[in-house]
């Protein structure tokens, strides 16, 4: 069926019967978690009562937005939390988790990172190296970073955790892998982490990047004893159907402090208008689940494929998925920049383009971007990045339905490996 519609060569179209064989089971499995996670979400669905008003957004101030208000209780309710901060104001997962930080420290304060040295745009953020510098970063306005480097086989180093977290007010659990080869942690891991800087130090505030991770397992890490899990509804939660937003769940009071930052202190969540995003928030969370198997699908299909030429990558198809991202090393700057435009020529939106590498905002490196998405660096849908940098690694994400996932990486894996 494939080669009707695109011109694979007989070598990809061999591998790719042999992929599908070897992933049948783990598709199976991850078609489990995809039912008891949309369970759950129809029964937050019904026991919020939502109705049809609530779709319906506001203008100006927003003030008594009942929908906003109802979406909020509806996110809550999925993540295990207490309440939740759900805006389409939140512009990334970085916007998302800056809110977070700013409302959660003060002049003084230490902000450990239990998994090491967050992903490359939080950098700016915190204030390591010259990056954010004279932008109000969190280290000029006095609040201190510390760090529990992981160990060389990418595990949390716990003793590490235990002697550090006394000094910290806010604990930073980065689940997702960043630029960084290593699986995303599994909740077991982050409860572990979670007790570690607990037991050193009962008052510390645990905040989890939960970025690429939602909905890959059965809990969420408020489950766990996370106090705040933070996400972008352009990724897991916003199903590919979300145009913006994210989210910030969690214990009430620690969220209610996050929305006196993510407006003006003293004013708080009381503002924010709607317009017309309510719909497409609460349908891409409702779809989320099955959406977010296609893209695990997609990604072991793709673990499979790459290892059937010889390329060895993060996760195994046979492993445990605690998040959207496969990682590789590509092997040169050529495969990486093949790799991503094989992606971007089996996209819905611009396939005639072709990536090159250019800089990006944020990142320290040269960056090659695959995208061909209805929303615009939405990761969610399929898509693909890299540094170029050695090993060349490449990082894929994504993929709304596994039937258009399958053939964007199959042309890939092709124009990376199988032509010439």
């Amino acid at each position: 069926m494939l080669e009707q519609f695109y011109p694979y060569n007989a070598r990809a179209l061999e591998l790719d019967e042999q992929a599908l064989r070897l992933c049948r089971p783990y598709f199976e499995k991850m078609e489990e978690i995809r039912d008891y996670n949309q369970m759950k979400m129809l029964h937050a669905f019904t026991e919020c009562e939502v109705s049809s008003s609530h779709l319906v957004g506001t203008t100006g101030y927003g003030l008594w937005d009942s929908g906003r208000s109802k979406l909020e209780e509806v996110v809550a309710r999925v993540m295990g939390a207490e309440d939740a901060l759900v805006r389409s104001q939140f512009m990334s997962g970085t916007h998302t988790l800056t809110v977070a930080l700013f409302g959660l420290l003060r002049a003084g304060d230490t902000l450990l990172a239990a998994t090491g040295r967050p992903y490359d745009t939080l950098e700016g953020v915190i204030g390591l190296g010259e990056a954010g510098k004279g932008c109000g970063t969190l280290a000029e306005y006095g609040i201190r970073y510390d760090e529990a480097p992981l160990k060389a086989d990418f595990t949390p180093d716990y003793e590490l955790i235990a002697q550090k977290a006394p000094g910290a007010k806010v604990c930073h659990i980065q689940r997702s892998r960043g630029y960084t080869q290593r699986n995303a942690f599994d909740l077991e891991t982050i409860r572990k982490v979670i007790q570690t800087a607990r037991q050193a130090n009962p008052d510390i505030i645990i905040l989890v990047d939960n970025c690429y991770g939602e909905f890959t397992q059965t809990r969420e890490p408020c489950d766990v004893g996370a106090d705040l899990a933070v996400g972008s509804f352009i990724k897991n939660p916003g199903g590919g159907i979300s145009p913006t937003g994210g989210y910030i769940a969690g214990r009430a009071d620690l969220v209610e402090l996050c929305g006196h930052r993510f407006s003006a202190p003293g004013t708080g969540r009381e503002i924010g208008c709607t317009l017309d995003t309510l719909r497409d928030m609460f349908l891409g969370f409702y779809y989320a689940p099955g959406v977010v198997c296609e893209a695990i699908k997609t990604a072991i299909y793709a673990q499979c494929l790459l290892e059937l030429v010889g390329v060895k990558p993060v996760p195994r198809y046979y492993e445990d998925h605690n998040d959207i991202v496969t990682c590789f090393d590509s092997g040169s700057a050529a495969a990486l920049t093949g790799f991503c435009q094989g992606v971007q020529a089996s996209s819905p939106v611009d396939s005639y383009a072709a990536p090159e590498p250019c800089a990006e905002p944020g990142y320290t490196d040269q960056v090659i971007m695959a995208s061909g998405s209805f929303t615009m660096g939405s990761t969610i849908e399929l898509s693909c990045d890299g540094p170029l940098r050695a090993p060349y690694t490449c990082y894929l994400q994504g993929g709304v339905n596994f039937t258009a996932g399958r053939a964007g990486v199959l042309m890939a894996v092709q124009k990376a490996y199988l032509e010439g």
